[in-house]
């Protein structure tokens, strides 16, 4: 009852404040209208029309009504620069305080019970830095004063902390507000447009969110730095840990410019994506293809066989496949261009200083003027009993361990359902081995769409892989049966536990970035599942950024050059210039058989975050090059916004689907629609048509029908 009361009193002000035309005195036009009469009433009993005014000031911002700028600008012109600041300065905070308390009372009990999860991480941020937060809005307006109000009433920070950080936060911005209205009660004439007052007043307007952004940017420095003590002089420009692909495009990019840089690798030159990830395995799945086609060339008038290989040759293949892409990533290039590599273990002592351990057993240790974090990722291992006495292999150890057999595993467990599960489980099949995929969730790729999941599984299954979705390990157990040491993995279902042999066990689960052994602990850096970062890339310091699989939210290898961009040109020149990273339009792709390729939102994620969308489709099966090649499977999926041709999102399934990807993603960077794709030449006969088609099924969605009656009429007259 008494939160209804206050809700129908609220009301009924804010009612009786428009009914009545109030809010023409809460506008500019109407402030110099009344001022003469309001200079009279402040003669005439200037305590009273204090007072008066400063609890019409207090209401105003407690009801959230507009017009909190003009009354502090009349404040200015009725009572001078430094009583109006005082009476602003004070009405402001209370008032706000008021209407904190009423959001706080009517709604945040119920939001916290309804969406605590959600905001278990915002609850603890205010807990944490609820002041700091609240004074970085105060200072610098990012959002209006009456929103901050109510959006942190329904946080835990302290009431008393609201107020006094509100007080301080913008009696700054009163000062140059009230300053504004004490000019603009001097105006006479339009001559007084020019008077250097004035004009300095409104300059002050225009600066002071960038000045005030500065000062807090100081502070905020002088907080995290404090206990610091920065060098006078620096060794290096920018000190990079880490050489896969963030390590080295930040360093490739940090050497371009001139700056000297030093990048910093504990194991291997170019990272997971070289030597356990992208490169190797695409080598995998192109002997996987071939022989797949070898066992189905009746399929193009060719007779099949069984292909003969060595399974021991085709993994040498892989490791000469890492060998000539080597040089690319090499220490050899990256010193003849301007970088300065060392091979050894990183650690940060401070925000400026980095100490190498290197491999003779020797440290050294450099200052530098910034840190580029690039430490990877590595494969997660769940912690299953047993699992450590079968035996297991991950993406990154099992090429070097596979590499000593002469047959593929005869049984294979592959342990996850996600991309890189999948492309392996299908890889080892096809070169023999009997596979089982073993996904926890209710279907594999549960990130793409349930067709895409549906038609990815199908495919596997042609492949003679049993796909176990829905189905959580266990355990492992060995057992030793006439002789010979078994192996077994345990999992449980609906359907109750089930026990599947193997002979190796792929650890597929996802992968954790590395955030342990060079530091960040001891900065005080805050990690969760990966190294958090602002929209720079920033982390705690301002001068120590993370990019790649360590910083997240994607772990893939395009992603982190892309971050590399923006972690060394705001590393270097970000004291002029800083550059949020964009991630408006990121690809990706699962090179199984078909491909899946995507941009943007599919359909399951359009529908969770309810943005309104049409579904345009055209199936690959309808594509002359792809009958003639025989690859007659997939579709192109174009997701627009309703009765427009702008793309919210692309899913393309079939032959090279990765590279029909790319039309889509520079069409979405730059915001062409599908009528520039329709308007566009594609060579004939190629599967890129595939894309143009798909804007022709828009565009044939969305013909206008009325005017082609028309035309159809005119047609008919045309002919007699």
């Amino acid at each position: 009852m008494k939160k209804s009361a206050i809700v129908v009193a609220a009301t009924c002000l804010v009612l009786a404040f428009f009914a009545l035309d109030l809010n023409h005195y809460l506008s500019l036009a109407g402030l110099k209208a009344s001022l003469g009469q309001f200079e009279t009433w402040r003669a005439a009993s200037p305590v009273f029309v204090s007072l008066s005014f400063f609890a019409l000031y207090v209401l105003a911002a407690a009801l959230s009504l507009p017009g909190a700028i003009v009354m502090t600008l009349a404040a200015g012109a009725l009572f001078g620069l430094w009583w109006g600041v005082l009476i602003v300065s004070f009405a402001s905070s209370v008032g706000a305080t008021l209407a904190f308390i009423t959001s706080r009372y009517l709604l945040r009990d119920a939001i916290q019970q309804r969406f605590g999860n959600r905001l278990q991480a915002i609850n603890e941020g205010m807990a944490k830095d609820g002041a700091f937060y609240l004074f970085t809005l105060r200072l610098v307006p990012l959002f209006p004063f009456f929103i901050v109000n109510l959006l942190m009433g329904l946080t835990t920070i302290p009431t008393r902390t609201f107020y006094w950080v509100s007080q301080v936060g913008m009696f700054a911005g009163t000062i140059v507000y009230v300053n504004a209205g004490t000019q603009l009660a001097k105006l006479s004439g339009l001559s007084g447009i020019v008077s250097p007052g004035l004009l300095i007043s409104f300059a002050l307007l225009g600066i002071f969110p960038m000045l005030a952004k500065r000062i807090l940017g100081f502070v905020q420095r002088r907080r995290v730095y404090a206990k610091w003590q920065k060098p006078k002089q620096f060794d290096r420009n920018l000190v990079v840990i880490g050489a896969g692909a963030a390590g080295l495009v930040t360093a490739y990019i940090a050497a371009a410019v001139k700056a000297k840089v030093t990048l910093v690798e504990a194991h291997k030159m170019g990272g997971d994506c070289l030597n356990y990830g992208c490169v190797p395995s695409k080598a995998l799945i192109k002997s996987a293809r071939l022989a797949h086609n070898m066992r189905h060339a009746d399929h193009y008038g060719l007779a099949a066989n069984e292909p003969a290989f060595s399974f021991r040759q085709v993994m040498a293949r892989v490791h000469e496949v890492i060998r000539a892409v080597e040089p690319h990533d090499s220490i050899e290039r990256y010193t003849s261009l301007g970088v300065e590599v060392l091979e050894g273990v990183a650690r940060i002592l401070d925000p400026w200083t980095v100490e190498v351990t290197l491999g003779n057993g020797g440290t050294q240790r450099l200052t530098t003027r910034s840190i580029v974090i690039a430490a990877g990722a590595r494969p997660f291992v769940p912690p299953l009993p047993g699992l450590e006495e079968v035996g297991y292999v991950t993406s990154d150890t099992l090429w070097d361990e596979f590499a000593k057999l002469d047959a593929p595993p005869a049984l294979l467990v592959v342990l996850g359902g996600g991309p890189i599960g999948c492309e392996l489980a299908q890889s080892f099949a096809r070169l023999g081995s009997r596979v089982t995929q073993i996904e926890m969730a209710s279907r594999i790729m549960i990130r793409e769409d349930e067709e895409v999941s549906a038609l990815a599984r199908d495919s596997l299954a042609h492949d003679g892989i049993e796909v176990l979705t829905g189905h959580k390990a266990l355990r492992c157990e060995r057992e030793w049966i006439d002789g010979q040491e078994r192996k077994f993995i345990v999992v449980t279902s609906t359907n109750g536990e089930k026990r599947i042999e193997f002979d190796a066990l792929l650890c597929s689960v996802g992968r954790v970035a590395r955030l342990t052994g060079y530091g960040l602990e001891e900065l005080g850096i805050e990690t969760q599942r990966t190294v958090v970062t602002n929209e720079y890339l920033e982390t705690l310091y301002p001068n120590i950024f993370a990019a790649g699989d360590v910083a997240g939210p994607y772990q893939f290898t395009h992603t982190a050059a892309h971050q590399a961009w923006y972690a060394a040109v705001n590393a270097l020149f970000g004291d002029f210039k800083k550059f949020k990273v964009d991630y408006s339009v990121v690809p990706s792709a699962t090179f199984i058989d078909p491909e899946v390729a995507r941009v943007g939102l599919n359909e399951q994620d359009a529908k969770e975050k309810g943005v309104a969308h049409e579904v345009t489709r055209y199936g690959i099966d309808d594509l002359d090059r792809a009958i003639a090649d025989g690859t007659v499977h997939g579709f192109v999926k174009v997701l627009t916004e309703p009765g427009k041709d702008r793309i919210l999102g692309v899913t393309i399934v079939g032959e090279h689907a990765g590279d029909l990807l790319a039309e889509f993603v520079l069409a979405m960077k730059h915001g062409l629609g599908l009528n520039k794709i329709l308007g566009t030449i594609h060579t004939y006969p190629t599967l890129a048509e595939a894309n143009k088609y798909a804007a022709g099924e828009w565009k044939r969605a969305h013909a206008p029908q009325r005017v082609l009656l028309w035309l159809a009429r005119y047609h008919a007259w045309k002919r007699g």
